[in-house]
């Protein structure tokens, strides 16, 4: 692989992260809620997750995903109803005196691995993303590894640096009510990004 087209890949990747997404919101949900603490869990959640994926596609799941409309519409489903439980769930969290407990680390690691690997958006966007960047006359499996190696690195540090931030405002953002805003409109997001995940259709 060129240098230049290496270049352009982690450009384009840093661009497609800096907007979030339920990922994100899920970060900064779960860290608003249990401070800094929970970032390291958070964050090798979504490393894992984003390595799933994007090993999946390259190895053939994403095109099943766009031959098969009963493998693409099981997927989404279930991304989409994780997601909107998980919306509720947030919205629905106790404030002050009244809050309940921070996620274990094995539960924040288990919800940002899910929300992150079981995309079918994210899984059809690598497939049809990645493969511009991969030169046909060179070894399939080096290019593959320096490029799902690359945007998993990237991901991991967009990650952190959401989790790192939300949890500094954590300890800011003791007010009741000012919590409970917070879980409300990231709860509702969450729940958009389910509704939207369900919504999609198979191109």
């Amino acid at each position: 692989m060129a240098p230049e087209t290496w270049l352009a890949f982690l450009l384009a990747s840093a661009a497609l992260l800096a907007i979030p997404g339920p990922t994100i919101l899920l970060v900064i949900g779960q860290s608003l809620g249990a401070g800094r603490g929970r970032a390291l869990p958070l964050v090798a959640g979504v490393a894992l997750g984003d390595l799933t994926a994007m090993t999946l596609s390259l190895a053939g799941l994403g095109a099943l995903l766009a031959a098969s409309s009963l493998a693409f519409t099981l997927l989404k489903w279930g991304g989409a109803a994780y997601l909107v439980w998980l919306g509720v769930k947030l919205w629905r969290s106790p404030v002050g005196e009244a809050a309940a407990p921070p996620l274990s680390a094995r539960r924040a690691f288990r919800d940002a691995l899910v929300v992150t690997a079981l995309n079918p958006k994210s899984i059809a966007f690598f497939v049809a993303f990645v493969p511009q960047f991969l030169d046909g006359t060179r070894p399939f499996l080096p290019q593959a590894v320096t490029l799902v190696a690359s945007f998993v690195v990237l991901s991991t540090a967009n990650a952190l640096i959401y989790a790192l931030l939300a949890g500094r405002m954590s300890g800011l953002v003791t007010r009741p009510g000012i919590r409970r805003g917070f879980n409300r409109v990231g709860g509702g997001m969450m729940v958009g990004a389910g509704i939207a995940t369900a919504a999609m259709r198979r191109a």
